[in-house]
């Protein structure tokens, strides 16, 4: 079964079948930089600031990879 995704030029739907399931591990790895920044204020740890990049480039990587796999979903239909 092949679920329809809307290609337009207007921005995309926040909700589309490719992003659905990492919404949650996207949210949940945004609220660790943020727990990771705040624990290098309080501590001045480089740990702390080394994983949040980390985390950072991590969801950097999978957004990108998002978009290609809907693009490909659009292409797919046309």
């Amino acid at each position: 079964m092949r679920l329809a995704v809307k290609c337009t030029n207007v921005p995309r739907e926040w909700a589309t079948p490719v992003r659905a399931d990492w919404c949650p591990l996207i949210h949940q790895s945004l609220q660790a930089i943020d727990r990771h920044n705040q624990l290098w204020f309080v501590s001045k740890d480089p740990f702390h600031l080394q994983q949040a990049q980390v985390l950072r480039e991590y969801v950097g990587r999978l957004k990108i990879w998002i978009h290609q796999q809907e693009a490909r979903q659009c292409s797919d239909l046309k």
